[in-house]
Formats: structure tokens, sequence, C-alpha cells
């Protein structure tokens, strides 16, 4: 399981950092995207997720799950969703100023 989660989170980045590396602002703007799947993803992973204990230390209990990571999983969503909303209205900006979606703002052929 672990194996298939580290190969998940690799190629998340993977694609992430190549898709932002391209010219134009959609692959850009995907790319990103995926970074902040990747960043989820392995922050919910590293919390090591526990099934049926209590998120609080209860008297006589044997164990409790670990809140945090859950708590900076919901915070790492909400950033990211304002950073993709952010990043989507540079780009229409540009497009609408610049007549083309090139991160430069060049048309290449």
């Amino acid at each position: 399981m672990e194996l298939l989660l580290a190969l998940i989170v690799g190629a998340l980045t993977a694609a992430g950092v190549y898709l932002t590396l391209r010219a134009r602002t959609f692959p850009l703007v995907l790319g990103l995207a995926f970074l902040s799947y990747a960043v989820n993803l392995f922050l919910f992973a590293m919390g090591r997720l526990t099934v049926g204990q209590p998120p609080l230390i209860a008297a006589g209990a044997a164990g409790y799950a670990d809140p945090v990571p859950q708590a900076l999983v919901l915070t790492a969503i909400v950033i990211s969703f304002a950073m993709t909303a952010f990043v989507i209205a540079l780009a229409l900006k540009a497009r609408a100023e610049m007549g083309n979606d090139h991160v430069d703002g060049r048309h290449r052929p």
C-alpha cells in the first residue's frame, strides 16, 4: 500500500512539474492543481490514518487518532482553491490584454 501511495504522489508531482513548465496558461493552472493534490495526499498519508480511535485522548483509551494532518489537508485544500481561482483570473486578464495565452506573451506557432 505504501508503494502504491508513493507512486501516486510521485506521478502527480511529476505531472504537475511537467505541466507547470509548459508555455501556455491552462497547462500551468492544471500543473499547479496536480502539485496541490500531490501535497494534500502526502500530508494526509503522513498522518497515519487510524480507524476506530477517538480524536482526543480519553481516560483508559488505548490510543488516539491525530487530528492535525486532517486539519492541515483541509487548510491546504482551501488555500489551493483560492490560489487556483487567483491564477485563473490572472490568466484571463493576461489573455484579454495580450491576445494569446502564452506565459511569456509571445506568439509561437
